[in-house]
């Protein structure tokens, strides 16, 4: 299957005109993305009982509609735990970790970065 500049697995991607890519980039809207790390402190199974904590606040804020996306890490035993994409400034998303289970319990140290994303835009599936 062809995957290069204009193909993903043998199927052709679709055509974007400059009026699209200004539709789109004018509708942009600033986000904080946290980088979510553990730290030295995090020892399994002994952090267990806060990380399900730390998972139950994730899911509280994502219904609360300030936490857009969740992505836990899969490469365990690597240092990265996750990252986030709040719906929320700089300040405010650190006020928010700063809440946070895990970075209280010393297991989790995070990184803010604002960026920016288009409305609508969601995973897959």
């Amino acid at each position: 299957m062809t995957t290069d500049q204009d193909h993903v697995g043998g199927e052709p991607l679709p055509v974007i005109t400059d009026e699209d890519m200004r539709e789109r980039l004018g509708a942009a809207r600033a986000y904080t993305a946290v980088l979510l790390r553990k730290t030295s402190a995090f020892k399994r199974p002994d952090v267990d009982p806060v990380i399900w904590e730390h998972g139950r606040r994730n899911m509280a804020l994502a219904q609360h509609g300030v936490l857009a996306i969740v992505l836990p890490a899969n490469d365990d035993p690597g240092d990265w735990s996750g990252i986030g994409v709040f719906a929320a400034s700089p300040k405010e998303t650190a006020q928010i970790m700063d809440g946070d289970p895990g970075v209280r319990a010393g297991i989790f140290s995070y990184e803010i970065h604002p960026v920016r994303g288009f409305p609508g835009s969601s995973l897959p599936g």
